[in-house]
């Protein structure tokens, strides 16, 4: 799958819309670093909460060439239908639906997953929104409310006939949550069922398991959550890895240096630097995770809410990092 209504797509690798973790500048990131669409954070739809600095910067273009996709979230069809609306009015290329947030802020407005145990609302719902706007129109499911309760292939099938142009499936029913193994079969028998794009999302933390989800649930993308936070380069290892094969290795620590201050950067530019710095510190510890001294970094670099003091300190621990990797490579060619 290469496109999504009009808009051509690199690649079908896409960014899943984590809520405080997917702003504008980590969709910039990941779009770097390969993704082929960036899913932006997931917005309520009360008009009461359209203007509150949190989910208004949550609304901002991502610099990205592939298509801005806003997802909504709410249980009253009208009042969906008005944020859709007003989503794509302000530039959204692309409305997506969220029916598959387990978080209980979110169950108790009957919102995300909760709306799996409604098929009649689901319907209306996809109906009223898919009438409200020109642009696509998607949707993001689980498998079901329960073990009990697996309807992802109903919901599929309502999906498609009220114009839904693709259909994402975290593979987990909403009680399950992000625990237990993924259903990779009951994704595959979605695909089956219907004849619009399906999206695979659960677990994919790899290339060669990116490699396994596509051959097993004959999805035409896959969507990847947790797997690129800490390291947005899992796109472009898996984009090759599908291409022809190959496995990337890491980022190195000057590449990583150089990710990481990117990062920085654009957070600091965004939110300000005070609440840039804050928000940087989720994103930091995984470009460092696994170098040495990386804890006591951390350490420090949590202790500020300065940005200039974040910059310095990155630049330190980097510098030092790719200091003594040039000190141990001299070593072993000497010694060779």
């Amino acid at each position: 799958m290469q496109q999504i209504g009009p808009y051509k797509l690199r690649n079908n690798l896409f960014l899943a819309p984590m809520v405080g973790v997917c702003d504008a500048p980590f969709r910039e990131i990941c779009h770097e670093q390969g993704a082929g669409i960036t899913v932006a954070e997931m917005l309520p739809s009360s008009k009461e909460l359209w203007e509150k600095e949190r989910h208004r910067l949550r609304q901002i273009r991502a610099d990205v060439s592939g298509p801005q996709v806003i997802q909504i979230a709410g249980s009253d069809p009208a009042i969906m239908a008005l944020a859709a609306r007003r989503n794509a009015e302000l530039g959204a290329d692309a409305i997506d639906i969220n029916m598959g947030c387990p978080a209980k802020k979110v169950m108790k407005k009957a919102a995300g997953s909760a709306l799996l145990r409604d098929t009649d609302l689901v319907e209306r719902i996809l109906k009223a929104i898919v009438g409200a706007v020109e642009v696509p129109v998607t949707l993001k499911i689980r498998t079901g409310w329960c073990p009990q309760s697996r309807n992802g292939v109903e919901i599929a099938k309502i999906a498609e006939d009220c114009g839904i142009q693709l259909l994402t499936v975290h593979g987990r029913t909403r009680e399950c949550r992000f625990k237990g193994a993924v259903e990779y079969d009951t994704i595959a028998a979605i695909k089956q069922a219907v004849s619009i794009p399906i999206v695979a999302n659960g677990d994919i933390d790899s290339p060669e398991r990116a490699k396994h989800v596509l051959a097993h649930t004959g999805a035409d993308a896959l969507m990847i959550g947790r797997g690129a936070q800490g390291s947005p380069w899992i796109f472009r290892q898996i984009e090759r890895y599908l291409e022809d094969g190959t496995l990337l290795e890491a980022p190195n620590a000057q590449e990583r240096f150089e990710l990481t201050r990117s990062h920085l950067t654009k957070l600091h530019a965004f939110y300000g630097d005070k609440r840039g710095s804050l928000y940087a510190r989720k994103h930091v510890s995984g470009y460092v995770d696994g170098l040495i001294g990386a804890r006591e970094f951390m350490q420090q670099f949590n202790a500020v809410v300065d940005a200039q003091e974040q910059l310095d300190l990155v630049d330190a621990f980097f510098t030092q990092i790719i200091s003594q990797q040039g000190s141990r490579s001299a070593k072993s060619e000497i010694a060779a």
